[in-house]
């Protein structure tokens, strides 16, 4: 029984072959997908001007009605309308996560992530083609659809490692993470720049081309150099035998992950509690994440370029954490190391509340990125010990999902206490509510797992 949570790789071999091709694929997919990011206010300008369909003007009366009852002012309907569109996207994948992951379970990895990176590369054909604005939206929604290559590329690395070497994979997933959100916004400015001074289709044509280039390698590449993780001795017999279409849908039977049957109800129960926590925690983390460029914008009066340097420095910082310390934390110290970046939240958002100098928001914004680059990866590899071997792809599914659900509902709800309350409420707010997940994560007490009993 000592290797009941080995995969067959003995030495790591398996490993070898497979973590450098997944973060490979998974950086070739976000330097495609946050290239819109930059583009998004002149996109938004173009299809005001040029949608004929009469869905535009439709959807800006609906967002401008909410920025009338919450107070913002005008020049923020295109952050307001972007964030909407983040959360339609966001809640996509909250329903598509779970099943692309119990999928993977029964016909293996390879397939079904060629599978999403196929739909992923024919949602940039949709924006390449996207003269109105539906068209555009279709596109988004295409993408968010296929987008369970990242609970994919987690369950890959599970089935690939042995519980000990298995935080240095996720943290890798961390690193493709980090540079994608680095470098695709430049790209994506420097199109901007390049072919989007005149106004026209080019605007959007140029960077889908790119991306449209991106994603098909991305594919033939997962297809040429990506074995199978998944043997099928460890697969499930069946998708969904015992499951009901609720128990993918429904937030209450995802929190308590009814589509994972853990050895025991003690494992069970721990499985939950750190989903429950995950969830919390990226709930308020992206919805203060939203409002940083509000925060910026009123109180330091930040250009776009400036905005542009205040996530590059956070990426920037988030990739050296993640590649130089988070993969080398040992197993046994996950939970405490989660508990640290948690707490790290605390002084961030109460620097960032109270500071009016540009010394004091970066020091928030240190430890606002130290946080993200130790907690998503260390709460992900302590997912990861729980369920069968049968069961990874649905643990990494339900956990995907969670955090989508959590930043599709965070924007909406901070963003409108950031406008009713004002900035120091807001963070104060935020830093009190972290609290929750703090506590229920400094006294989560692990089970021990099979191969820890034997």
């Amino acid at each position: 029984m000592a290797g009941a949570e080995s995969t067959g790789c003995g030495d790591g071999g398996a490993g070898r072959k497979h973590i450098p091709v997944v973060v490979v694929s998974l950086l070739l997919d976000l330097l495609s997908f946050t290239m819109i990011l930059p583009l998004l206010p002149a996109l938004l300008d173009y299809y005001e001007q040029h949608d004929t369909s009469g869905t535009y003007p439709l959807v800006v009366g609906r967002v401008r009605a909410f920025q009338a009852a919450i107070g913002a002012p005008d020049r923020f309907t295109p952050v307001l309308l972007g964030g909407a569109l983040g959360s339609l996207f966001s809640l996509l994948q909250f329903l598509t996560a779970p099943v692309t992951g119990r999928l993977s379970d029964v016909y293996g990895r390879r397939p079904v992530l060629l599978l999403c990176l196929a739909g992923i590369a024919g949602s940039y054909v949709l924006w390449y083609r996207a003269a109105s604005f539906p068209v555009f939206v279709a596109a988004r929604v295409a993408g968010g659809l296929s987008k369970g290559n990242v609970n994919l590329s987690s369950a890959i690395v599970t089935d690939v490692t042995e519980r000990e070497t298995r935080g240095r994979g996720m943290a890798w997933l961390g690193v493709a993470f980090s540079l994608g959100f680095i470098i695709g916004p430049m790209m994506g400015a420097v199109f901007a720049a390049t072919f989007g001074r005149g106004g026209g289709a080019e605007l959007y044509q140029a960077p889908a081309l790119l991306a449209i280039v991106l994603s098909s390698a991305n594919v033939l590449f997962v297809y040429a150099a990506l074995p199978e993780s998944l043997p099928a001795a460890r697969r499930s017999q069946r998708a969904g035998a015992r499951d009901s279409l609720l128990d993918y849908i429904n937030p209450a039977a995802l929190l308590r992950f009814q589509l994972v049957r853990c050895a025991d109800a003690a494992q069970q129960a721990a499985l939950r509690r750190i989903g429950l926590v995950y969830f919390l925690y990226l709930f308020i983390f992206s919805g203060v994440e939203f409002t940083l460029s509000f925060h910026c914008h009123t109180r330091f009066h930040y250009t776009s370029m400036q905005q542009g340097y205040m996530f590059l420095y956070m990426g920037v910082v988030m990739a050296l954490v993640q590649g130089g310390y988070v993969r080398r934390i040992s197993e046994a110290r996950m939970e405490r190391t989660a508990v640290v970046g948690v707490a790290l939240l605390l002084p961030s958002f109460l620097a960032v509340a109270f500071s009016y100098s540009q010394a004091g928001l970066y020091v928030g914004f240190t430890l606002y990125a130290l946080s993200t680059a130790v907690c998503v990866p260390c709460m992900s590899t302590v997912a990861a010990r729980y369920g069968g071997q049968h069961q990874k792809g649905a643990v990494t599914g339900v956990f995907r999902s969670l955090g989508a659900l959590a930043r599709a509902l965070g924007p909406v709800l901070f963003s409108t206490v950031f406008w009713l309350t004002g900035a120091t409420v807001c963070y104060v707010a935020a830093a009190v509510a972290m609290l929750v997940p703090l506590i229920m994560l400094a006294r989560f007490q692990p089970p021990k797992t099979e191969s820890q009993m034997s």
